[in-house]
């Protein structure tokens, strides 16, 4: 008799007396569905969820598959999390951020302005408070969280004319993932939320007039260069951009217990997984696209200084108008001072020699 049916119409005490175990081993096969909030063209940012999948199948035996399907197969991109919320599927691969509209405390489990990077986001989730008050803000959302990659702190994007200071952000129509928009908006620019799959188009028909997405990898497969040549760094609204698996809460609770590890684990293995294809991927990428005629600059520090000042800011608001903003961001904005009083020791000095060095 199929478990589900079991389940469905006898109840916990029918299923003992049918004598059905919870282990792995005799789990009839377990079917779920991903959507994805990028296209399949970025194997590095959607080939996490395709990691993801795979190793569940294989820990399982092929007992428990997962689908994965790209932005807009089966809901809008941007639809994901009302998707996984309601149970139109089992789960989702995103990034937070892009829900900053439903709640701005979605952009903390992300990436911020000037916010932690990536090693120390993922402290901040595994080792200090960050799972623990996610997962307490995502259960009005019916969610279960799990970290499902970051990119590493980005490029700062593409732009058709030159960035010679703050005053050149003013009237500026930008795509910027998600929360950023916000501090973009307070520096005069229009920010436009785009999916990754139709940015080109836009850039190319003049609708926006700068975008950004993630590094040089990925930028020179959505081909921007060919639109816009001046290439600025840093991408100082994402240190490190985190992405996140996306499970609804019932669908995960009614897993067995050693499915749920499985999950964990195959969720981890992908997010390890996303960062090294990025590190190793983006130095070659980055050439070609110098090459190719690509203007890298860094950002003036007129910019960088107006964007620090408007993102604090515009984060002193939210504590007075958002509670779980307020919440969360008290123990991460605790996190970050003294992650960045370790790495300044550490990190920061051997990195600013190694790169001065001549190898």
């Amino acid at each position: 008799m199929d478990r589900r049916s079991v389940i469905k119409h006898a109840g916990i005490a029918g299923v003992l007396a049918a004598g059905v175990a919870p282990a792995a081993h005799a789990q009839a096969a377990l079917r779920w569905r991903l959507a994805s909030s990028f296209p399949k063209a970025l194997d590095t940012i959607f080939g996490a969820a395709e990691v993801f999948a795979e190793k569940v199948n294989t820990m399982t035996a092929g007992k428990f598959t997962i689908s994965v399907h790209a932005g807009g197969e089966l809901m809008p991109a941007f639809g994901v999390v009302d998707g996984v919320q309601q149970g139109t599927v089992e789960m989702a691969h995103t990034a937070p951020y892009y829900f900053f509209g439903k709640n701005e405390a979605f952009a903390l489990d992300c990436a911020i302005p000037f916010g932690l990077n990536s090693r120390q986001l993922t402290a901040w989730m595994y080792d200090g408070n960050g799972m623990k008050l996610m997962r307490e803000f995502y259960d009005q959302y019916n969610i279960v969280n799990f970290p499902g990659g970051n990119t590493g702190a980005q490029m700062g994007g593409w732009y058709r004319k030159e960035i010679k200071s703050a005053e050149d952000i003013k009237g500026l129509k930008m795509r910027i993932g998600g929360f950023a928009g916000k501090v973009l908006t307070k520096m005069g620019g229009v920010p436009q939320n785009i999916p990754g799959g139709e940015i080109y188009q836009a850039l190319e028909k003049g609708t926006i007039d700068a975008t950004e997405w993630v590094g040089p990898y990925d930028d020179e497969k959505l081909g921007f260069q060919k639109v816009a040549k001046h290439y600025y760094y840093p991408g100082w609204w994402e240190g490190g951009a985190q992405l996140d698996f996306f499970i609804n809460k019932a669908a995960f609770n009614a897993l067995p217990k050693e499915y749920q590890a499985i999950v964990e684990a195959a969720a981890s293995h992908a997010h390890v997984e996303m960062q090294a294809r990025y590190d190793a991927r983006n130095p070659a990428a980055l050439k070609r696209l110098v090459a190719g005629g690509a203007k890298l600059a860094a950002f003036p520090k007129s910019v960088m200084d107006a964007a620090y000042k408007n993102s604090m800011e515009l984060y002193t608001e939210l504590n007075d108008t958002n509670p779980a903003w307020k919440k969360i961001y008290a123990d991460y904005s605790t996190f970050r001072k003294d992650q960045n009083l370790w790495f300044r020791f550490t990190e920061a000095t051997f990195d600013r020699y190694m790169q001065s060095a001549k190898l």
